[in-house]
């Protein structure tokens, strides 16, 4: 069976870098056949320890990175989300990170915010499959709030 490719993001705040890096390691070949996508220093530490995997970089998340995969959910051009958060540590960029989450929720992007829910989502057969998330019609909401 053929694996549908997927366009995934890895993101991980400071704290959680070196948890995303050994998880993404770990599911290093369950994740070479998708197109990724990682946020400066965290694309950057998992190239560095997973070399055969081809990963674009974005931007670093407080210098525009968090936006640039919004902008990327809002276009329809990412699947799924891998963010391992710090819920511990005041970040200055806090508003950015609510925004992507927000975003992931509004467009029903699949997310991860620890190893234990990547974990899932990775071992589900429709990682591996022509996955068509439900995406709700907005429409009449900004009809009735304009």
């Amino acid at each position: 069976m053929s694996v549908t490719a997927k366009n995934i993001a890895l993101v991980a705040h400071d704290q959680m870098k070196r948890t995303l890096v050994e998880w993404v390691a770990t599911n290093a070949n369950a994740l070479e056949p998708h197109r990724l996508w990682a946020t400066g220093t965290t694309g950057t530490n998992v190239a560095a320890r997973c070399p055969s995997l081809q990963i674009s970089l974005l931007k670093s998340g407080p210098l525009g990175g968090d936006q640039q995969l919004g902008a990327m959910i809002a276009e329809g051009k990412l699947d799924v989300l891998f963010f391992f958060m710090d819920p511990m540590t005041s970040l200055p960029h806090d508003v950015d990170v609510k925004a992507l989450t927000r975003l992931s929720t509004l467009y029903n992007v699949i997310f991860a915010c620890n190893s234990a829910s990547a974990d899932f989502i990775i071992s589900s057969p429709l990682f591996e499959t022509d996955y068509q998330r439900r995406q709700r019609d907005y429409n009449d909401y900004v009809q009735r709030n304009i």
